[in-house]
This record gives C-alpha cells, structure tokens and sequence, in this order.
C-alpha cells in the first residue's frame, strides 16, 4: 500500500491515560460486553444503551510514545486524511458537507459517549459523539490471531468504521438504531445489514483511493479480503468452539463480507452499497 501526503489532525492519542481514568460505566457494562462477545454479539448495541447520562471525566494526555517516533500512529493518521479527502468530495457531489470524525487512539480501556469499551471491544464507531475508537493492539490481533496481515487490511478495519460514520450523516444508522431497538429477529438483521453496508463503503473509499492517489499495490486488495473474511460472524463462532447461529449474526458471514467489500471496491459507487433491499 502506497501512503503519502498529509495527516489528519484529527487524532486524540489517549494511549497515556490508561483506564483508570475510565468512569461513567461501571461494572455492569464490563460484564455485559463481556457476555455479548461470548454470545457472538455486537458489543455496540450494549456500548450504545449505556451512554453516561452526563459528560466523561477522562481527559486528553500525551501518550508515552508522544515525543517518539510512532509509525503506527503516523499510519492511521495518514489513513484517515485520506478518507477525509475521498469522503469530502463524494459529500461535495451529493452537494452535502461531510463532517470529519475524531479518532481516538487508546489502550487497555476507553470511554466514549456510548459508554466504556475495553480492548477485547474492537474498534468501535460511537454514533453518540461521532468518534472512532481504536486500539492499535487490534492490528497485532488482526495479524496473529485472525491470520489477516498487510497494512491494507489494517486501512480496511479503518475505513469500515469510517463507514459507519458516512451512514450517521446520511440518517442512515438512527433507522437502523430505531429498528435494534425493536429487538428480535429484525434488529440482528438490521444490524448485520448495517456492517454490510459499512464493509461496502470502505471498499468505496478504496476505490476512490486509489484512483486519486494509486495506493494500491499487488496483493492489496486480497489483504482487505482475508481480513473481512477472517472477522465473519461465522468462522468467528466455528473459531469460538460454538454452533454457527445465523439468528445471532450481527456482522455477516464471511462470504457476505467479502461479498459487499468487493462490490464497493470494484464500482466505487454508494448506490451499489445498498444492503437494505434485497437478499444479503
């Protein structure tokens, strides 16, 4: 993957707070994230319930690393000015303002206006406050557990919670929340045809990308891939030792993710992303 040009300012490293700092959740969201990963389910739906009533009391520190070089730092950085660039002008020919999203780097613990997450979470997009949250630990995991390498596959778990802040400007997640609360069947659906829709606009950015800037070198496209393939709702449950239970997918299979990431990346046009109408 070729990355160059400018970075984006808009990085809190919260690396050096840790997460004693972290208030506002309690206990009781710990455990409840902790037995909607068992269950196989998105621990968002739990982050999102759990919004602190009233402003966090964390607050911004330079990390340790702040005065070192940090590479990984500099890369999402450098990822998410892209997606900046590529989703400004998409917005501009929709003749919409695109507002750029805050991403949070941490480590161990975090708390958003959705509630607090630990490091097993993921990263996670917080609708609330319009931020994403990023453990650069997720990476190592990405390489060594999910057997999904490459810097491209790391830009790719980058720009699908970019995703889901395109769909909270487009008033498309507050259905897809309204429809979650519900509960049911109809909110896993919805649920997963939100993350579809999401992987899809990641391959979108791609696209754009990589027509603006040629970022794309040999074997970066089939980085993206495994990577969306290796975080399927199926083979993560068949990875766990349980039943495969489509009734529990919040995600996508793994073929469904590939499936959408591909649509996206090959066309570059929103209007093939549309998960909501029709068979996944």
């Amino acid at each position: 993957m070729r990355l160059g040009g400018r970075q984006s300012d808009n990085i809190e490293d919260r690396r050096g707070v840790g997460g004693g700092l972290v208030v506002g959740g309690g206990i009781g969201t710990i455990v409840l994230l902790l037995v909607a990963m068992f269950f196989g389910l998105d621990p968002s739906i739990i982050l999102q319930g759990d919004a602190p009533t009233g402003p966090g009391t964390t607050q911004e520190a330079p990390s340790a690393s702040s005065t070192q070089p940090d590479e990984m730092r500099d890369f999402v950085a450098t990822v998410l000015a892209d997606t900046e660039d590529t989703w400004g002008a998409l917005f501009r020919e929709m003749d919409r303002t695109y507002r750029e999203p805050r991403l949070v780097l941490f480590s161990n613990a975090v708390q958003s206006a959705c509630g607090i997450a630990g490091s097993a979470t993921g990263p996670f997009y917080c609708p609330q406050d319009m931020k994403v949250y990023l453990d650069l630990d997720f990476f190592r995991e990405l390489r060594a557990r999910f057997r999904a390498p490459g810097d491209f596959a790391q830009a790719y778990v980058i720009a699908h919670e970019i995703g889901h802040h395109v769909q909270k400007l487009l008033g498309i997640s507050d259905h897809v929340m309204a429809e979650r609360q519900r509960g049911g069947a109809a909110a896993n659906t919805a649920s997963v045809r939100l993350e579809l829709q999401a992987d899809c606009l990641a391959g979108v950015w791609g696209y754009h990308a990589d027509r603006a800037h040629h970022i794309l070198e040999s074997g970066d496209i089939e980085e993206a891939l495994a990577a969306a393939a290796a975080i399927g709702d199926d083979r993560l449950q068949r990875q766990a030792g349980r039943r495969v239970a489509p009734e529990t997918f919040t995600h996508g299979t793994s073929q469904q993710r590939v499936r959408w990431f591909t649509r996206g990346i090959e066309s570059g046009d929103l209007r093939q992303c549309d998960t909501f109408t029709g068979a996944l």
